[in-house]
């Protein structure tokens, strides 16, 4: 048996975070549910993370880092802005259909953050708002830095964020409106 280095036992807790959290959102998730997803015991999972917040925001930005990695590189295949917003925009399609958890992880980060903006604690959204600055940026630019365009295709992702939440199937008329493409699998 292969023992796991730190950094790759880090990356699974981030990962089983991720699952959880996306499943049963900040305050349903416990480390003890983490811990035993992983194999270990929760004294391990606190010598990785500080705390229960430390490894929300460590699967928080996970989720937005790899989403966004996912927009760069097929925008780099792509040369022009038509071919860019297609490939992008079938890449989160197929990235939301294929892995759902990352679809409910999102929509948990803005539960979390809107919930602890609410009690006065401002600093709890600090790195997923700055994550969020960086996909958004990396989308800025791989569509030609104009920011109709940008707000355009995040508005867009947002209202097929909501409707797929909402389990409205592909063939509901609500999706008549959207490209075809932009319609679930």
């Amino acid at each position: 048996m292969v023992r796991m280095s730190a950094e790759e036992r880090r990356e699974s807790v981030i990962r089983a975070a991720m699952s959880e959290f996306a499943r049963g959102g900040y305050n349903g998730t416990s480390t003890e549910t983490i811990a035993r997803r992983v194999g270990v015991s929760q004294p391990y999972l606190f010598r990785l993370f500080p705390n229960k917040e430390a490894m929300f925001l460590a699967a928080a930005t996970y989720c937005l880092e790899s989403t966004r990695q996912v927009f760069a590189d097929v925008a780099e295949h792509e040369t022009d802005y038509e071919g860019k917003l297609k490939a992008m925009g079938n890449a989160y399609r197929t990235l939301i259909s294929d892995d759902p958890e990352r679809l409910l992880m999102q929509m948990q980060m803005y539960v979390a953050v809107a919930a602890a903006e609410a009690s006065g604690d401002h600093e709890f959204g600090r790195s997923i708002r700055e994550g969020w600055e960086v996909l958004w940026e990396t989308l800025h630019l791989e569509l030609g830095a104009d920011v109709e365009q940008t707000t355009q295709f995040l508005a867009y992702g947002m209202l097929i964020n909501t409707l797929v939440s909402l389990g409205f199937p592909a063939d509901h008329r609500i999706w008549e409106g959207l490209y075809e493409t932009a319609h679930p699998e």
